[in-house]
């Protein structure tokens, strides 16, 4: 017979004796064997009056085996031979036939479990023979029918033992794959949340540091606009409040109501056009195509990809004007932004630092447009500005 490659030993647990171990099962088991070999064997005697008759030594040998088993978890192999031999030599003594076997289908069992199959095949063959070729060479050898039922029941143990443990084994593989999965998903939520977070920070902070810039340019000449500038600040610094206790809500993962904001989607995009124009920049919406509501993760999509773009406008092109053009087709939305500035790579490109992160930038948009399966395109203008365009699959990703 033949086995695939033998598994690594599963893991035990090491155990520190204890009288409190005495209510435990792996001490419990051997007790119950215990009585059972003893008393089973007792009784079997009786209808075996040709064996040799149950004395003191025989008593020791059925118990030394369920004595055995209490250790059976963290010495498997040697309890296994020990219990082996145990109940080899009490069959070669000659004692009555009885339920002394328990402790070995145990000891077969556990070393199966743990992962030591060819101790447990290789000595179950060991007694096997050697009880029956000393039974031959004494001259009192079973008979074939015998032999053929006692193989019988060692196949039987150590194929159920088997079936066992590849059963534990799945089930083992299956919590470790569900962890697994757990543990991605897990993951996939850091990184959704670093983007909402990056987003929502980054594009109310830079509205407020450039009315801030425009309020300190203007106090003492025309406090007027100043005072305008201050009142932008005041506007977007709740928003990103409001905007950050939403996300902090779902970190907390509380019963309580969080506060209650709408969700980024292009219905708002009016809000965020409004906002940007406050801090200075000149911005034009086109819509081409019916709006039509679209799924969420699409929608958020899209509006932090123009919220993400007219930030770098900001911060970084030194532009006077941008366009914002939503496109509805039947199978895609496509969102682009251009202006006019220097045309300067926006933040978080391939070879700033913000692309170290994977969460800011343009490496953010990209993971959000690459989740969807949908394209992203950046870059400078042939005569000035820079372009933001994506398109995205309105049903989602595939």
């Amino acid at each position: 017979m033949t086995f695939p490659p033998a598994k690594q030993p599963r893991d035990r647990p090491t155990a520190r004796w204890s009288w409190r171990a005495v209510g435990s099962w792996p001490v419990k088991l051997p007790i119950v064997l215990a009585f059972l070999q003893v008393g089973g064997t007792l009784g079997a005697a009786h209808n075996q009056p040709a064996t040799r008759p149950v004395d003191a030594l025989a008593i020791v040998l059925l118990l030394l085996g369920p004595a055995a088993l209490v250790f059976r978890r963290v010495r498997t192999v040697a309890v296994l031979y020990f219990v082996m031999a145990v109940s080899f030599a009490y069959i070669l003594i000659g004692y009555p036939y009885g339920p002394f076997f328990a402790s070995a289908i145990v000891a077969l069992f556990e070393a199966v479990r743990y992962g030591h199959r060819w101790a447990a095949w290789l000595t179950a063959g060991v007694v096997y023979f050697g009880h029956i070729a000393y039974r031959w060479a004494s001259g009192e050898g079973p008979g074939i029918v015998a032999a053929i039922v006692v193989a019988g029941w060692l196949l039987a143990v150590l194929i159920g033992s088997e079936l066992n443990r590849i059963r534990e084994e799945r089930v083992e593989e299956s919590r470790r794959a569900k962890a697994a999965e757990a543990a991605g998903r897990l993951s996939e939520e850091r990184v959704r949340i670093a983007r909402e977070l990056h987003d929502v920070v980054a594009h109310n902070i830079s509205l407020i540091n450039v009315q801030a810039g425009v309020a300190l340019h203007l106090m003492d000449a025309q406090p007027e606009q100043a005072r305008t500038a201050l009142t932008a600040i005041k506007q977007a610094s709740k928003e990103a409040l409001v905007e950050l206790r939403s996300v902090l809500g779902v970190l907390r993962q509380v019963d309580e109501p969080g506060p209650r904001q709408p969700a980024p989607s292009l219905r708002r995009l009016t809000e965020l056009v409004a906002r940007t124009q406050a801090a200075g920049l000149d911005v034009r919406v086109d819509v081409e195509g019916t709006p039509e509501p679209l799924p969420s993760s699409v929608d958020t999509a899209a509006y932090r990809i123009v919220q993400e773009a007219l930030t770098n406008v900001l911060r970084h092109a030194g532009a006077r004007s941008a366009v914002v053009r939503v496109a509805y087709a039947d199978r895609t939305v496509t969102v682009e932004v251009t202006d006019d500035g220097c045309g300067t790579p926006t933040g978080g490109g391939e070879g700033s630092d913000a692309g170290a992160s994977g969460g800011s930038g343009l490496p953010g948009m990209r993971e959000r447009v690459g989740a969807l399966g949908g394209r992203l395109s950046v870059g400078p203008l042939p005569g000035g500005g820079f372009r933001v365009y994506a398109e995205l699959p309105r049903e989602g990703a595939p």
